[in-house]
């Protein structure tokens, strides 16, 4: 049995023109001799009827009375009410189809609610469905605990559910669906000569997504790299195969990997950069600052430690509170507001030397100011201000040729 999995997300899927370019799609899987399951996210987004956040602001979201497992409860219902309509639009066509919930679909999850994590995949529902139908659509998103309970696994779920279902059902690809073209070079809101790429590493498009590229969530991706499952980021809109996301640059067995080291620039806006300053014999600092982040709940990034103190970024949003919780604990911390992460991504960094040169030659000349920096085996960052962002990103484009074929 050949198995293939397809999410549609929400704005895939949030009125009747883009559902049919999707069931298009699950059509021509299905004359290819695929059994097909299909994830989707809820239709729309905010102030569409059955969107997530359209149904969050039914509760007054985030000032709301209620539990995170009631919460759960309320924002599970847009997948489900999306499969549903989904899945009889694909009969009116004459596929054979029924809609699954994430629990009937076998997703077992912890019950850490509204951030579930999937536990276990019992998939031989739909294997059973398979027997008398074409196609199965799986409400995104969610699963249940082993007790029974509702959950949903966190913002970008629906991508995490197709992933875990490719990688249990062992399907040939997991194709992402999405409203662009594939992944591209860069952010094409920013950079005009952005383009999109035939085909990335998992390490990669990982890298790229958590720097700032929404296309698809990383946690879908690690679970199609552990699996071995390759990965189509694909418009809903075109006929053609997008990115394909696999283990290797080379669509061909024993080929080298082509001489590209810098894949794209990924971008993330709207953070703080946080300095606090040790005193003398002040070994605390460390352990102090950053608890109290942890308690606080403000999720820290870009760190760099050193014997004279810490640099570290926040979500903007987070600033004040944050520069009163170390004010509190003694410290004077010394913000820099409105600031931007500048990633240069690339399977080939690893062992090239000169990337670095390249990144910092280009933001001299460009007279950006660079406030931190940090580097990976296959990322390098840079810390700007917000002013300077289209700036830098279309520097660096420029200067890796990323606007060129491969």
């Amino acid at each position: 049995m050949k198995i293939l999995v397809q999410k549609f997300g929400g704005t895939s899927v949030r009125n009747e023109e883009g559902r049919k370019q999707a069931i298009t799609h699950v059509k021509n899987a299905v004359t290819e001799g695929y059994k097909v399951v299909v994830v989707v996210s809820a239709m729309g987004r905010k102030g569409d009827p059955y969107a997530t956040d359209t149904l969050l602001d039914l509760i007054q979201y985030p000032h709301h009375h209620v539990s995170k497992r009631e919460e759960d409860l309320l924002t599970s219902c847009g997948e489900v009410i999306s499969s549903v309509v989904f899945s009889n639009e694909l009969n009116e066509e004459g596929l054979r189809s029924q809609a699954l919930t994430g629990a009937q679909a076998g997703f077992v999850t912890s019950d850490d609610f509204t951030e579930a994590k999937i536990k276990e995949m019992n998939p031989d529902r739909i294997f059973e469905e398979f027997q008398s139908t074409d196609v199965v659509v799986v409400a995104g998103f969610q699963g249940q605990t082993a007790t029974g309970e509702t959950t949903t696994i966190g913002r970008g779920g629906s991508d995490t559910s197709a992933a875990a279902l490719g990688a249990a059902l062992q399907s040939e690809y997991i194709d992402i669906f999405t409203d662009v073209e594939g992944i591209m070079t860069a952010d094409p809101r920013l950079v005009e000569a952005a383009r999109p790429l035939a085909i990335m590493t998992y390490n990669e498009i990982v890298n790229l997504a958590y720097q700032g590229a929404k296309v698809v969530h990383p946690r879908a991706v690690e679970i199609a790299m552990q699996a071995k499952v390759p990965m189509r980021v694909r418009s809903t809109y075109k006929d053609d195969y997008g990115t394909l996301v696999t283990n290797s640059r080379s669509d061909g067995k024993g080929k080298d990997i082509p001489d590209r080291p810098v894949t794209g620039i990924a971008h993330l806006s709207g953070v703080s950069q946080i300095k606090v300053h040790a005193k003398d014999e002040d070994y605390q600092l460390q352990s102090e600052v950053f608890k109290s982040m942890a308690e606080a709940g403000i999720s820290v990034d870009f760190i760099n430690i050193s014997p004279k103190g810490v640099v570290y970024t926040i979500p903007g949003m987070f600033t004040e509170k944050a520069k009163a919780i170390l004010e509190d604990i003694g410290y004077e911390p010394e913000i820099s507001y409105n600031c931007a992460k500048v990633s240069t991504v690339g399977a080939g960094i690893t062992g090239v030397p000169g990337i670095a040169a390249k990144i910092v030659h280009t933001l001299t000349n460009e007279g950006v100011q660079i406030l931190q920096s940090a580097d990976s085996h296959t990322t390098i960052w840079v810390l700007i201000k917000d002013e300077d962002l289209v700036k830098t990103v279309n520097a660096l484009h420029k200067t890796f040729e990323l606007e060129l074929g491969e």
